[in-house]
């Protein structure tokens, strides 16, 4: 929508999976009514349902319903045999905190791209092999099946796709679940990304799967962060991967591959890696008010943090 809105094409989405994950963006819970709030693509932005709760008031589930020991969050909605199923997610309410905000936080750039998925500025890398392996091996499954052309070929197609589909949102899952262990373990107070919308014209050997891919990943990071209080924002990802992360000298010439070597200073490292420092640097010197009203002036690094200069 945000592309067509902005005059740039945009492929329409297409819905194989019998299920869809809902998160508190996109999901309300009202326990006292028993009724649940869900944010659809059709005629009516939001659709409101009953939940089938049992009769008797010692059932477990009023357990989580009604006790504010207990907050809602990630849960998925199931079509199956005619009827939907919304299998409901909760966790532990963290205490609120009375404390005074940072005057100095830290936030972890993470750099997207096709051969690693994700690095961050802490040097962890996220290899993309699986997920690739994964598509190739289905493109080849579904040429086969393609040719075929019979009804059960059709529906071996879909039930393949809808593998895939799940197999990748757990790859996705796992990273995400890395990602913000890195933003916890060097106490970072934000994760940032590139933009998503920009980064589709840095790489144009990324194919649908892999935006589809970015996309799910920011999404999961993003609700994962919100349980752990810490806040994902993002940033252009223009000159990243051509900026020296040590000097800031900016030359096509920097980067060729996988490989990065500062034509100025001489700095050598991974390319990706170079990038995510960029993606964490850039973002406090570009958002500079929103730096300063979020309480974060550094960048974690595998040896530390960083404060632009």
């Amino acid at each position: 929508m945000e592309r067509r809105r902005n005059g740039k094409e945009a492929s329409k989405p297409r819905f194989t999976s019998p299920s869809i994950t809902y998160d508190t963006r996109s999901m309300t819970v009202f326990s006292e009514r028993e009724t649940v709030s869900l944010t659809t693509l059709g005629d009516h932005p939001r659709v409101q349902a009953n939940l089938c709760l049992p009769d008797a008031d010692e059932g477990y589930q009023y357990e989580f319903l009604n006790s504010e020991e207990w907050v809602y969050t990630e849960s998925t909605l199931h079509y199956r045999g005619g009827d939907w199923y919304l299998h409901l997610g909760f966790r532990k309410a963290k205490p609120v905190d009375t404390g005074s905000t940072t005057t100095n936080g830290t936030v972890l750039g993470v750099d997207l791209g096709v051969n690693q998925i994700a690095v961050t500025s802490t040097a962890r890398f996220f290899s993309a092999g699986e997920l690739n392996h994964t598509r190739r091996e289905f493109e080849k499954t579904r040429s086969g099946l393609q040719r075929t052309g019979t009804q059960s070929a059709h529906r071996t197609l879909e039930e393949r796709r809808g593998c895939e589909r799940r197999h990748a949102r757990h790859v996705l899952h796992t990273v995400a679940n890395g990602i913000v262990e890195e933003a916890l373990k060097y106490d970072c107070a934000g994760i940032i990304f590139e933009d998503l919308e920009a980064i589709r014209t840095q790489l144009p050997e990324a194919d649908w799967h892999s935006q589809w891919a970015f996309r799910t990943l920011k999404n999961y990071v993003e609700y994962k962060a919100d349980i752990e209080d810490i806040f994902v924002e993002t940033t252009s990802p223009r000159n990243t991967s051509r900026r020296c992360a040590d000097c800031g000298f900016t030359d096509e010439s920097n980067r060729t591959t996988n490989d990065f070597e500062c034509q100025a200073c001489g700095n050598r490292n991974h390319a990706d890696y170079n990038a995510a420092k960029n993606v964490a640097e850039l973002y406090l010197r570009r958002g500079q008010q929103s730096s300063r009203r979020r309480g974060v002036s550094q960048y974690a690094l595998k040896s530390g943090s960083r404060t632009p200069s």
